[in-house]
């Protein structure tokens, strides 16, 4: 049996990240459904769901890309915007806000690309959002939510999903103000998935799928921090 493996629907189960398909880089499993027991199995074991149209296909990449907190990189240019405080910081008070901009098509070297979060995705984080699991970190500006992000939390690691920025630094400033809440909550890292010059240059680089794994077998024996979010 090869990859990618059909999901079986009366299962969570996944086959093991280590055969996921090297070309395209990760693709682990298709079909199955987005119901949150499967999908918090699935970011137990370092799986994802990322699809334009059915079915869903699940990924799992080699290498992995992850910001470990100590590691954060604020440029000279950023801090000194940061100094200014040009923004308000909530969390967990716009999710559905924050899913509704990171959904919208980009605009990406003059042409106007699709989004794979679609409508059953948006549902899907919504209800892992209800649950306590998935948070927003957003960014205001005159109380006009200009930028933010959102993810899951599960024991010490937080898994980025996506991020959005309609003011320069937005997402950046998002990414700080998470970074340095999640290191007083003693957490790890985050993970950001696949790799991006953006993600790089605050920080962010890239680890063997094999200790990402071993992180997250760790990561396991943690309680997660559930419920609404609340920043210091």
């Amino acid at each position: 049996m090869f990859p990618p493996f059909w999901l079986a629907n009366d299962s969570i189960d996944f086959p093991s990240p280590s055969l996921a398909l090297k070309e395209p880089n990760g693709l682990l499993a298709l079909g199955g459904d987005l119901s949150t027991s499967r999908l918090l199995n699935a970011y137990r074991l370092g799986i994802f769901p990322w699809y334009d149209e059915e079915p869903i296909l699940w990924w799992s990449p080699d290498p992995r890309t992850v910001l470990f907190l100590k590691d954060l990189h604020i440029s000279h240019s950023l801090q000194k915007f940061l100094n200014k405080n040009p923004f308000t910081i909530k969390t967990d008070e716009n999710f559905a806000g924050v899913l509704q901009h990171c959904a919208a098509p980009r605009v990406r070297e003059a042409k106007l690309t699709g989004t794979w979060l679609n409508p059953p995705m948006q549902s899907a984080y919504l209800a892992l959002h209800e649950m306590g699991y998935a948070h927003s970190i957003e960014v205001y500006e005159n109380n006009i939510l200009v930028g933010g992000l959102y993810g899951i939390s599960m024991g010490r690691l937080f898994f980025g999903e996506s991020m959005f920025s309609l003011k320069t630094n937005a997402s950046k400033v998002a990414l700080v103000a998470l970074t340095k809440q999640l290191k007083m909550w003693d957490f790890l890292l985050i993970d950001c998935q696949v790799a991006s010059s953006h993600l790089f240059s605050l920080g962010a680089k890239q680890i063997p799928r094999q200790q990402f794994m071993e992180i997250l077998a760790e990561n396991n024996k943690f309680d997660s921090k559930i419920l609404k979010w609340s920043f210091s």
